[in-house]
């Protein structure tokens, strides 16, 4: 099906801040019917999968509020209106969360919402070559930086401990470029892999 079934009559704005706006469109469903659609609109978002030298990932724990629970991810955040693309709102991203900015990135694709409501993408990358610099934390933010085998964040991910969404689709992602051959690891992420690590 390459045509929308849907269409759209109208539309309004119900709220807006900083972060999202809740749109709620009237519309002609697939099945003729008039109705409601809500849309909650989300910049788009980064995640990076941050990989030093010796294959350890670089992941952050902080308090979801909306899910009121403790969250172990990667570095992950909304793009800003002035951030001039995806790439610039990584390196941005990555400096808040971890204070690391990065020689070599790579582009790993996009994921959409699975929710159906929001128009949010996730535009995944792959950062190596990584160093320190000096703290850039969001005030708003409070994060706790650790490092964790690849390998293992991999496991982590198969075992429901780590649980964003954009977080899981991005490791997956890396492991399987590795696996394929189409992503140079690092040297001891290599000699791993030949010793059936």
């Amino acid at each position: 099906m390459d045509e929308n079934p849907w269409r759209t009559l109208g539309s309004r704005v119900i709220y807006a801040n900083s972060w999202v706006r809740l749109r709620e469109d009237a519309v002609i469903r697939p099945d003729g019917s008039e109705g409601i659609y809500g849309v909650l609109e989300i910049s788009p978002a980064v995640g990076i999968v941050a990989l030093s030298d010796d294959d350890q990932v670089a992941l952050v724990t902080q308090w979801r509020y909306t899910l009121g629970k403790m969250s172990t991810e990667l570095p992950t955040g909304g793009s800003h209106a002035s951030d001039p693309d995806m790439l610039a709102a990584a390196k941005r991203e990555l400096r808040e969360e971890t204070g690391l900015s990065a020689s070599t990135w790579r582009e790993l694709g996009t994921i959409d919402s699975c929710n159906g409501v929001t128009n949010d993408v996730g535009h995944m990358f792959l950062a190596t070559g990584l160093a320190a610099g000096p703290d850039a934390q969001d005030p708003e933010e409070q994060l706790v930086l650790t490092w964790m085998p690849f390998d293992r964040a991999v496991t982590g991910v198969l075992a429901g401990e780590i649980t964003e969404a954009l977080s899981i689709a991005a490791i997956l992602k890396v492991e399987l470029l590795r696996r394929r051959g189409e992503l140079t690891a690092g040297p001891s992420w290599r000699s791993r892999r030949s010793r059936g690590a």
